[in-house]
């Protein structure tokens, strides 16, 4: 070894054309194989979570709950989301994600289905809460997962084609869910009945479908070359930051960053912005009848539908926009402003146009402000935490998810209206927007997208 290597570090390879080409056929080789399959899998993920919002249209009166029970059964679903996230991530880790999504993806699949067979406040209560427990590592797992396989100059865009299955599956569940519930009877079932049972066992089937479809790892897929796992492992070192030896030392432990006040803002901020996907998720069919009492529910779900549509355009829009500029503070900012001032408009605006053009607003810039926040954690944490890391912040957000149901559902027994919790909902938002612009956020060099 000579001296000049031996103090130097070597220099960086030299990027031509022909490299350029192979990364980008790799990154859009890895797209078409797995983002389908992954959207197809949150799309029942997220079927099942919020499809209590449309069975609480005919299955409140039918268990007899109020505002604040229907809102605690879904804040028993985040409190066992919340408990179990973290050591499901863990478990990911460890095993493989071939294995474990799918073996949890079956059993919300059957926990879900089982919700048809509630009886009681209680009994409902229970069965939400094991729904929570079993889908607890499915996000956060996903999200750890995409840091696997897209390196981050391309993950805004990864992330929106991915997470649009909420606002798909938002608009077609609520046009379907609609459908369902005109089962009413059949078979002795009720239509909410209906709902569970026909929306619940597909995440059993995909759940099997798993253990075939993904692989754990670049190295391990068969779909990709050696040439080409060898070009998406250089990527994907190439974003790990070079530790000199004398730092080793000093590194903080994983305990230590997660305590950190970077993870704590993180997790704040998602607080804040998780209340508004919370309330776009569970009550967006219940505020959309508010204000259009004599509509069956098929129209309440028709008309429930329009805002995901907005929002799918606005997620996968802004996400290309984010990785072509490659800025990620203000992606996120101004989308949780505008849902901030939706809400606004949902609540005092007495127009019904204008009261539905609130909603879309804030589901648009709530989900587009998710998507593009899931680009950053990573950055801000070692290579060795970013498992526990990213299911930390998304578990202390989803606090958020288990508070709404209760306190929007309170304020609606109270004030006998929606607005109070629409405010509440757009005060967080302005909270957590703030928050964001203290985040240690590094812009990159713009590119043009793939």
């Amino acid at each position: 070894m000579t001296l000049a290597t031996a103090t130097h570090p070597p220099a960086p390879p030299i990027r031509d054309a022909a490299t350029t080409q192979l990364e980008q056929q790799v990154i859009r080789k890895v797209s078409r194989h797995l983002l389908w399959f992954l959207f197809l899998l949150f799309v029942f993920s997220f079927l099942d979570r919020i499809n209590i919002g449309f069975a609480g249209l005919t299955m409140m009166q039918d268990l007899g709950l109020s505002g604040t029970q229907f809102g605690f059964a879904t804040t028993l679903f985040y409190i066992g989301y919340i408990a179990c996230s973290i050591p499901s991530n863990i478990i990911l880790a460890r095993l493989g994600a071939r294995r474990w999504i799918g073996s949890i993806m079956i059993a919300w699949g059957l926990a879900s289905t089982a919700t048809m067979f509630a009886s009681s406040p209680a009994s409902l209560y229970v069965l939400r809460f094991l729904v929570g427990v079993t889908e607890a590592g499915f996000l956060p797992g996903m999200l750890l997962y995409l840091t696997f396989w897209f390196p981050s100059a391309y993950r805004a865009r990864a992330n929106a084609l991915f997470m649009i299955a909420m606002p798909v599956t938002a608009a077609i569940g609520s046009a379907l869910s609609g459908l369902i519930l005109g089962l009413e009877g059949h078979w002795g079932l009720s239509g909410w009945q209906w709902l569970f049972l026909l929306e619940g066992l597909p995440s059993v089937l995909l759940g099997l479908a798993v253990y075939g479809y993904l692989d754990d790892a670049p190295g391990k897929a068969s779909w990709l070359s050696k040439l080409e796992q060898q070009a998406l492992a250089r990527m994907l070192e190439a974003e790990k930051p070079a530790v000199p030896p004398a730092a080793v030392s000093n590194k903080p432990s994983v305990l230590a960053e997660m305590c950190s006040p970077t993870v704590l803002k993180f997790g704040l901020a998602y607080f804040c912005l998780v209340n508004t996907l919370a309330m776009v998720a569970v009550w967006t069919p219940l505020i959309v009848k508010s204000f259009n009492s004599g509509a069956s529910n098929t129209t309440i779900g028709l008309l429930a539908a329009i805002p995901q549509v907005c929002t799918v355009i606005g997620m996968i829009a802004w996400g290309r926009r984010s990785d072509r500029l490659q800025e990620r503070r203000w992606h996120i900012v101004w989308p949780m402003l505008l849902s901030a001032f939706g809400w606004l408009l949902t609540a005092y605006s007495g127009n019904p146009v204008a009261q539905l053009l609130g909603i879309c607003m804030a589901s648009t810039g709530a989900y587009t402000a998710m998507s593009v926040f899931w680009t950053t954690p990573d950055g801000a944490l070692s290579f060795a935490a970013r498992a526990i890391g990213i299911a930390v912040i998304n578990a202390t957000g989803n606090i958020g998810s288990a508070l709404n149901p209760v306190v929007v559902g309170w304020l609606k027994d109270y004030t006998n209206s929606f607005a109070t919790g629409l405010l509440y909902a757009s005060a967080l938002l302005v909270v957590g927007a703030a928050i964001v612009l203290t985040l240690p956020i590094a812009r990159g060099k713009a590119k043009h997208a793939i």
